[in-house]
């Protein structure tokens, strides 16, 4: 490709709107342009990596014996409705009237359209165990586009979904997915950790996500690297710090006049945090026979910890949480900053599973400026749940080892999920086993999102001057650049650049070619910008001295090629730096 007729133009400045580096860079250097929040266009340079990486993964997925499928991006809604989507997935669905005013949805994931097919496509054991996969674009009306590819609303991903007539069919399947993963990801030269994570409108038993560790990332994860647990902030677990046994004590109310917070009550009052219990009131949308309705919700962890919405959105079944409003508390009877459970009724109580083990704790008297002391379960109140609803932090102990564990910030670029027979039970999705028995499809999907697999790449490859991608996914092999030198050198440099570009596309050398009228300091720093891995420079100088000039785009230091090489070496180069990634993929134990 000759730069002279490329699409996509560099930029000097980054738009004041890109938040984070891969977001400026992949602007800057043309490989993107928004069209609307969360709305990209992929330029023909971006186009070229993300041909690339889907390439890898259907690659991967076909080793583990994929087939290839395209499935529409539009469904009609009753397929949603069967499997009861259409009511728990909320604003971010794209819902529409067609023509003839029937409900439709705008895909964000393909479960529903797997189970469709495969109702009446699969009828016997015969036909399982079986991997279908596609790569589609997908829309989610995502409240808060941001970051660039990482987070959108229109986006496109590799989907695969394993069909098994058991379990142990599923648990097979599912392994090889997870290597299958750590095989895209290395071949892409991105660094992933594999977590355990919520399964969330997926449904399923079992989820894992990939993890690119940045701190621009908005998943927190837990690691311990005294064992290797490592899990989604959202359902990791700890080692609880249990509250010192002793016996029950008076209740008493106390005045604590302006003392709404638990830093401000356990300093007034002189006492640990972890004397106390916080109090969480949320609305919570439940799904009922009547359809869906709102229930007012008050949660209790201790109060030197944080509650976790998403183990208290599993512990009710809920579709989803938001914060309960001041009129909404007082509905109640309880007093927001003053709250407690004693002596509420027609409200959903859920504590965390420490609270049964604290004894004599402080907690709101429902009124304005009052606590009581020694407030106990059971005697003084009760939950309708009793669950672990607390949030791990850094430094809390791992639940397998006991070690410290460490909070970091994660992207999600992938993910697995083992979803059983939740999808094909609720559509009818059977097939006759061996011993003649109607038994519903075992499920498992899994999702990979090019687009922010491409972003990670570029946060993760860059430096001052640009981007520095891998070779396995970049635009182009070689950057060539052409300087023009004098007047009289310019049609002997041109010359030599144009037969070297010939020579390297019939060698099948992927070649962005800089044959632009521009000074060699513009087309040095847009070379830098889009960060090819190989430059080769057509220069007056070299080719006086029978050379030309190559320059890995990672490296700083130059070499001098003699002209009658340059193919054979440039192809060399290109080899080595494609076997120093696949030398790098390694067989990852998967754990369950």
């Amino acid at each position: 490709m000759r730069m002279s007729s490329l699409l996509s133009q560099t930029l000097r400045e980054a738009p004041s709107d890109a938040e984070i580096l891969s977001h400026q860079l992949l602007v800057r250097a043309g490989y993107i342009r928004q069209l609307a929040a969360g709305i990209f266009t992929s330029m023909p340079l971006a186009k070229r990596s993300l041909t690339k990486i889907e390439n890898i993964m259907r690659d991967e997925m076909n080793k583990i014996g994929g087939q290839e499928m395209s499935m529409p991006v539009v469904h009609p809604a009753e397929i949603w409705k069967a499997t009861g989507r259409w009511e728990k997935v909320g604003p971010e669905m794209g819902r529409f009237l067609d023509r003839n005013g029937r409900d439709m949805v705008l895909a964000m994931t393909h479960e529903e359209a797997v189970v469709a097919i495969i109702k009446d496509e699969i009828q016997s054991y015969r036909q399982l165990p079986m991997l279908i996969y596609h790569i589609q674009t997908k829309w989610r009306d995502d409240p808060r586009p941001r970051a660039g590819l990482i987070r959108v609303r229109e986006f496109t991903m590799k989907d695969s979904y394993s069909l098994d007539r058991d379990w142990e069919g599923l648990d097979l399947q599912y392994a090889r997915h997870y290597q299958a993963y750590f095989n895209i990801f290395g071949r892409c030269k991105l660094p992933v950790i594999a977590v355990k994570s919520d399964v969330g409108m997926m449904g399923g038993n079992v989820a894992h996500e990939y993890m690119y560790l940045s701190p621009m990332g908005e998943d927190t994860l837990l690691l311990c690297d005294a064992c290797g647990y490592s899990a989604n902030r959202q359902i990791a677990e700890f080692q609880k710090v249990k509250s010192p046994q002793e016996e029950p004590a008076e209740r008493e109310k106390i005045a604590t006049p302006e003392m709404k917070t638990i830093a401000d009550l356990a300093e007034y009052m002189g006492i640990p945090e972890s004397k106390t219990a916080k109090a969480v009131f949320v609305m919570a949308a439940m799904q009922t026979a009547e359809g869906e309705e709102e229930k007012l919700v008050f949660a209790i962890v201790r109060g030197d910890m944080d509650l976790n919405e998403t183990k208290l959105t599993n512990a009710l079944g809920a579709k989803s949480l938001r914060p309960a409003e001041e009129k909404e508390i007082a509905a109640s009877g309880a007093v927001p900053g003053y709250a407690s459970p004693v002596g509420l009724k027609d409200i959903i109580v859920v504590v965390d599973d420490l609270i049964p083990e604290s004894p004599n704790l402080v907690a709101g008297a429902n009124q304005e400026g009052y606590h009581f002391k020694n407030v106990n379960y059971g005697r003084d109140f009760e939950a309708d749940i009793i669950t672990d609803i607390a949030a791990a932090r850094d430094g809390d102990a791992c639940p397998d080892c006991g070690g410290a564990m460490r909070a970091v910030r994660g992207v999600e670029v992938g993910n697995i999920f083992k979803l059983g027979t939740w999808y094909s039970e609720a559509v009818g999705a059977t097939f006759q086993d061996a011993d003649g028995e109607e038994k519903p499809v075992v499920m498992g999907s899994y999702g990979i999102g090019s687009g922010r697999l491409l972003a990670s790449i570029a946060e993760e490859y860059n430096d001052k001057y640009g981007l520095i991608m891998p070779i396995t996914v970049a635009p182009y092999e070689v950057h060539l650049v052409e300087l023009g030198g004098s007047k009289d050198e310019r049609g002997e440099v041109k010359q030599a650049a144009e037969k070297l570009y010939q020579d390297l596309t019939a060698a099948g050398v992927e070649v962005l070619y800089d044959d632009r009228d521009e000074s060699p300091g513009v087309k040095f720093n847009d070379a830098d910008l889009i960060g090819v891995p190989l430059r080769l420079t057509v220069g007056s100088r070299a080719l006086k001295e029978g050379g030309i000039e190559a320059k890995l785009r990672h490296e700083s230091e130059k070499i001098q090629i003699p002209v009658g090489e340059v193919v054979a070496r440039t192809r060399e180069i290109i080899k080595s730096l494609y076997d120093d990634i696949l030398d790098k993929l390694e067989d990852v134990e998967f754990e369950g």
